[in-house]
């Protein structure tokens, strides 16, 4: 499979270190004490180049017959960050864990090793792993043979990299999203060695298949579809972090999805940074992310969901597909970032207000019962107010529902860094409350609507509060709190809406347990 070359970037600042070794296995160095063996790290030049090399396809055993019981009688904890890209891969860690032995436990203080999955979206994200780093320092110093590890997003930044190598010694491994498929190895050289470990790809490696995943339930599945993305928007280091996008062949995510049916679940989310991108790379058949969907409605298990999707892709096949419903659920989430054409061209986003005002009618008028939600970014650099309540009046005309809003945050590496951020902070956060104010009203809205509806919900667990009232997803994902027996928990319940509150609705069971109706 694809490897990383041993060239070291300009990225990394070595002064004050000492090279110990050099070779075909990389640099081992002596920094503020602590010796670093750096078999790969990240370069943001490699990880925005887009090349034409094949992607190869392997089967075999991530985890070797002499690794399977390398963790036996030992324990992992790992911390998740991010969207749920990470959330799956966390997934596929953890199978990776119990296959070479390890157990899972929530208690640091029983744990030999910590890795932290991160998130590079926002800054913010970064603060918190930094922070946790740093409360880490004494527990390593409490338990010196605990192993430390830095794993997903903002592993694939060189100046995130270079920050652990100078400020946080205790870590004692940092890999990417590209080789988690190495983890075994990487844990193997950590329990017998005592340098730090930097292997971090990046550029993508080829897809590992037959991967081993622990998922935590047993209701809904995350069912990777493709990796990385190509539509470099301005603000986004996921290209860079994720790699070129590469799909999984169709016959190995639909045999996944059988699996997961056989097993029992009720819903599965099919996964990509841009699903709608799914089969672009083929190129030894013509099928898209329509052709998926269409076959995987044909599999016998109750609900289908996909995140996420990008306006620019979107079809019209893939609407007429959803179109049928069945399993295919009516809830799309279809992020716009902003509502203004001129600030869509600085994000090239490559669609314009109107296209995706377009798109929203078709998908309307193709399947009646659609709920759109989306993602909205305020703050842009250059958005003026004339702008920002573009943003708000298309939440109204697309007849969004939901949204996920953030404020603009700049990422090392994208264009949008060396842009001039002059929307000040205090502007920003005025936007963002008056935009999460309309969010709630149009949220509220559509609950009042639904208000006398019988629904079809997926019983997922108790209420916090109260024991007696149970809560679950419509398939349009809208949260329902109702009173009844917790036996009904991973089961279908038909509710009939009674009250509506901004965030979830309240209703009442028209009738107990029973197999999905794959329709409503």
């Amino acid at each position: 499979m694809a490897k990383e070359s041993k060239d070291f970037s300009k990225y990394f600042d070595f002064s004050g270190a000492k090279v110990i070794s050099e070779d075909q296995s990389g640099k081992t160095i002596r920094l503020n004490g602590r010796d670093i063996h750096i078999v790969s790290e990240p370069d943001y030049r490699q990880e925005k180049q887009r090349g034409k090399e094949e992607i190869q396809v392997h089967y075999e055993n991530a985890v070797p017959e002499e690794l399977k019981h390398l963790g036996v009688g030992k324990k992992y904890l790992i911390y998740t960050y991010g969207c749920q890209m990470n959330e799956h891969d966390t997934e596929v860690m953890r199978g990776l864990f119990e296959e070479m032995g390890y157990v899972s436990t929530e208690d640091r203080m029983q744990a030999d090793v910590i890795l932290y999955n991160t998130c590079a979206v926002r800054e913010n994200a970064e603060d918190k792993v930094f922070g946790e780093l740093g409360h880490m320092k004494v527990l390593k110093q409490q338990r010196p043979e605990l192993i430390l590890g830095v794993c997903g997003c903002m592993s694939q930044e060189a100046s995130v990299v270079n920050r652990i190598m100078q400020k946080h010694a205790h870590v004692d491994m940092i890999f990417g999203t590209h080789n988690i498929h190495r983890l075994p190895h990487l844990l193997q050289e950590a329990h017998y060695g005592k340098e730090m470990v930097i292997d971090v790809w990046s550029k993508e490696g080829d897809i590992i298949e037959n991967l081993p995943k622990k998922r935590t339930e047993g209701l809904r599945a995350w069912v990777n579809i493709m990796y990385g993305c190509d539509k470099f928007c301005t603000y986004c280091i996921v290209p860079y972090t994720r790699g070129k996008e590469r799909s999984r062949l169709p016959e190995d995510v639909i045999a996944e999805v059988r699996e997961l049916a056989r097993q029992g679940f009720k819903e599965i989310t099919l996964l990509g940074q841009n699903v709608n991108a799914y089969g672009k790379d083929f190129t030894d058949r013509g099928y898209r992310f329509g052709d998926l969907m269409n076959d995987i409605h044909k599999i016998d298990i109750p609900r289908v969901r996909f995140t996420t999707s990008h306006p620019r892709d979107f079809d019209d096949h893939l609407i007429e597909v959803l179109a049928k419903g069945g399993n295919l659920v009516e809830h799309i989430h279809l992020p716009v970032q902003s509502g203004s054409t001129e600030v869509l061209k600085r994000m090239s986003r490559k669609y314009t207000r109107e296209r995706y005002l377009e798109l929203a009618e078709r998908i309307r008028k193709e399947i009646p019962n659609a709920v759109l939600t989306t993602d909205v970014i305020v703050g842009f650099p250059g958005e003026t107010e004339e702008q920002f309540e573009d943003t708000m009046s298309l939440m109204r005309e697309a007849g969004i529902t939901s949204a996920y809003t953030y404020i603009y945050s700049p990422r090392e590496g994208t264009p949008a860094y060396d842009m001039t951020d002059d929307v000040p902070l205090e502007v920003k956060q005025k936007r963002l409350a008056r935009l999460n104010a309309l969010v709630g009203e149009l949220s509220l809205k559509h609950h009042n609507e639904l208000i006398g509806q019988v629904i079809e919900v997926l019983v997922e667990g108790e209420s916090k509060n109260k024991s007696t009232v149970l809560s679950g997803r419509s398939r349009s994902n809208k949260l329902i709190h109702f009173e009844g027996d917790k036996e009904w928990i991973g089961k279908f319940v038909q509710v009939k809406v009674t009250a509506a509150q901004t965030w979830y609705v309240k209703a009442e069971v028209v009738s107990e347990p029973m197999a999905a109706s794959f329709a409503g």
